[in-house]
């Protein structure tokens, strides 16, 4: 088989790990059972660019129950267990090319492994695989059925390239799936970003100042997450709605130039570049302590920072200290990269089920579909959304109402008042 991975000797770990965590998803499984009678997926290959994690392992078993061959690269340099990747390649047959703390080249040395496979579906995490498939292999590009899309900066990546006139092939925008910007963006999130600082610096929230940059779903359910644990949170935003909201639901706003001075713990969570830049890290508290949770360690001015740096150095794992040039020290964790997978193990299980199992029933959606498709960024069916709830509640054990005759008929009039 042609992989790259650190060490296959890790696999048994790994194995171990991914059952741990299909414990939790359920919803999966039911598909995966499906999968596994109807094949909806045979004759695909299905190249993904995801974070290789436990929970992705899940659905790339998932994945080739349906048939489907597969081939996975990371999609971050940092997100990578290599456990997990060994145990992929050694139990499960998906050839895998991820390395935790690979550099750049290697990154894309391993995305364009994955695209000589020539994959039919692309499944993608950020939009690093389509982006790198359009601009260096646009013939092969034009020959595949279509594509899925996980978070929200990849979704407004693939919208830029749909206006442009560039996007080559449909994407369904699973970020924006309900059953997964709900759920995943903000618990998930939420949970995994403070579970990657806390484990990174061992400090203590309560009674803190947290700033938290952007106030979208992910940015909602750390600000939720950090209130809890007894942090005062600032919220900064761009987008006057998302702002009123923050204030409607009790946090302080303001600029980051304002908030730079208050703040003991930092996280950006906006899918934009540059949100803490070099004007902010020097109005910063000695001490301060800076996260990125958004796809791209681009939302922190890292270069900036080091122009106002006279010292560098690494003092614990996941945590860089800037000694600044006005005498404060400024810690940087995970180098700037997703802090809920490069210092934690990213989202739990349970909400995972639920994405995931919005990209299964997406892959076996354009597999069906493809030809009706125009080369533009859909949103996930309805139908798709409204099955992943339903199967995440039987699983949970949870029975709902149904509408009447009398109540579907009143709904459906207008002949009816009070």
């Amino acid at each position: 088989m042609d992989y790259d991975i650190k060490d296959i000797g890790l696999a048994e770990k790994g194995r171990l790990r991914i059952e741990w965590a299909g414990r939790e998803m359920p919803v999966l499984k039911q598909i995966k059972s499906r999968f596994e009678e109807e094949k909806p997926l045979k004759g695909i290959r299905l190249g993904a660019c995801l974070h290789v994690t436990t929970e992705t392992a899940n659905l790339m078993d998932v994945l080739k129950a349906g048939g489907a061959e597969v081939f996975l690269c990371a999609s971050n340099p940092l997100s990578t267990q290599d456990d997990v990747a060994a145990a992929l390649v050694k139990y499960f047959d998906v050839p895998v090319f991820a390395i935790r703390g690979e550099d750049r080249q290697t990154y894309y040395a391993h995305i364009k492994a994955v695209l000589a496979k020539e994959p039919m579906i692309t499944m993608d995490d950020g939009a690093d695989l389509i982006s790198t498939l359009h601009a260096e292999f646009p013939e092969k590009a034009a020959k595949v059925l279509g594509g899925t899309e996980e978070t929200t900066t990849g979704v407004i990546r693939l919208r830029a390239m749909a206006q442009d006139g560039a996007l080559r092939y449909p994407v369904i925008a699973v970020n924006d799936a309900l059953t997964k910007h709900l759920f995943d963006n903000r618990y998930g999130t939420g949970q995994s970003t403070i579970d990657g600082i806390l484990r990174a610096t061992n400090r203590l929230l309560a009674g803190s100042i947290f700033v938290v940059a952007g106030y979208g779903w992910c940015g909602r359910g750390v600000a939720m997450r950090a209130r809890g644990m007894g942090a005062r949170v600032i919220v900064t935003e761009v987008d006057p709605l998302k702002a009123l909201e923050a204030v409607m639901d009790g946090f302080d706003v303001m600029p980051m130039e304002e908030a730079a001075e208050k703040g003991d713990f930092f996280c950006t969570l906006t899918g934009d570049i540059h949100v803490i830049r070099k004007e902010h890290f020097l109005k910063m508290k000695d001490g301060a302590i800076v996260a990125n949770s958004g796809h791209f360690n681009v939302e922190l001015d890292l270069e900036g920072l080091k122009d106002v740096a006279t010292e560098v150095r690494d003092i614990r794992d996941n945590v860089q200290e800037y000694k600044l040039v006005n005498g404060r020290k400024i810690y940087i964790l995970a180098e700037g990269r997703l802090v809920n997978l490069a210092a934690a193990e990213g989202h739990p299980s349970a909400v995972m089920d639920m994405s995931f199992a919005n990209q299964a029933l997406c892959a076996e959606y354009i597999t069906q579909h493809a030809k009706e498709l125009e080369n533009k960024v859909y949103k996930v069916p309805k139908d798709i959304d409204s099955a992943v709830a339903k199967m995440k509640l039987k699983a949970m054990g949870i029975r709902i109402d149904r509408l009447t005759e009398e109540q579907e008929k009143y709904l459906s009039s207008w002949e009816m008042g009070t």
